[in-house]
């Protein structure tokens, strides 16, 4: 995969770790969400949840507010403009890297 066009292939780690996948893709269908609420969908653990959200958050693409209802504490998740601009461009590189391999594919060998 060498030439000037395939820079554009590599894949962000940050993102693509599945986890975070799961929760990126989670959040970009929603408006908002709570910790149970993502756990359940993911089906990660409250440890794995709670990490990789961090990892989210210190990258600007997550914001996580936490506040209490009726004396119960509560974690609302939310994707920031830079999160869902980075998810969308992810799939689009997955979606070129597909591509590219549907075209390789096709074309003859060379001897």
């Amino acid at each position: 995969m060498s030439g000037s066009g395939n820079e554009e292939l590599i894949l962000d780690r940050l993102i693509h770790e599945p986890g975070r996948l799961a929760i990126l893709t989670v959040l970009s269908s929603v408006k908002a969400c709570d910790f149970v609420f993502l756990q359940r969908a993911t089906r990660l653990t409250k440890g794995n949840l709670s990490s990789h959200l961090s990892k989210l958050e210190e990258a600007g693409l997550v914001e996580i507010e936490k506040t209490f209802v009726h004396k119960k504490p509560k974690t609302g998740v939310t994707l920031t403009a830079v999160g869902r601009e980075r998810i969308a461009h992810h799939w689009d590189q997955l979606e070129r890297l597909r591509n590219f391999s549907e075209e390789s594919i096709q074309e003859p060998a060379q001897e």
